[in-house]
């Protein structure tokens, strides 16, 4: 079981060919009977009536903005080919949410971004290139990071931080801790967010 509070995206194009495009209602069934089976949380739906090759959606944007701000710690869709049907989309938006520390679920396919990066990415890739005559190039490697604390996280930057997470705070006030004292993310960014928390608080050392 998974304790997460995920935010559902549902599309459809209106020239999908019926038998590839599977109705709002029925994207919409297929993700709460999943998140009923994983026990995760989620928290609304937003959806969408263009093409897959855009990303320039308002649905998919709005979805993408709670994660980015940490108000969910992933999207949720019943199929992958939901999200887009471009390669190089994809592939941005799987290293966007790698590096913003939230995650991607395509219920359909069985893809989790929290799984092992070697075994997602061949499943991610294995099931996109279907989507085009001919095969796309695409080198997924920094694409996803593994489970858990970035390595790239000094160990003494998590302690403090599950010490501090023991002691009450709330993401929101630890994020808020760090970015005041200058605290570089993992990734070396310049601003913490409660998703980039959750991926070191989940990963507790083995003793």
């Amino acid at each position: 079981m998974s304790e997460r509070r995920l935010v559902g995206y549902l599309r459809v194009a209106p020239r999908e060919k019926p038998a590839d495009r599977p109705a709002i209602a029925e994207q919409r069934a297929a993700i709460e009977a999943a998140a009923d089976a994983e026990g995760w949380t989620v928290v609304g739906f937003e959806s969408d009536r263009r093409s897959g090759r855009a990303t320039r959606r308002l649905g998919l944007s709005n979805a993408l903005a709670m994660a980015r701000e940490g108000e969910v710690d992933g999207i949720v869709v019943s199929r992958l080919d939901r999200l887009t049907y471009s390669l190089p989309a994809l592939a941005e938006l799987l290293r966007e949410a790698a590096q913003g520390g939230f995650n991607i679920v395509a219920v359909e396919e069985g893809l989790d971004t929290v799984e092992d990066d070697g075994a997602l990415v061949a499943r991610v890739f294995g099931v996109a290139a279907g989507w085009t005559p001919r095969a796309v190039e695409v080198n997924p490697g920094p694409l996803l990071g593994r489970r858990g604390r970035p390595s790239s996280t000094p160990g003494e930057v998590a302690d403090r931080i599950r010490s501090l997470r023991a002691d009450g705070m709330s993401l929101q006030a630890i994020c808020d801790t760090l970015n005041a004292e200058g605290v570089p993310t993992p990734r070396g960014g310049a601003r913490w967010r409660p998703t980039s928390l959750r991926a070191i608080l989940r990963d507790v050392p083995k003793k």
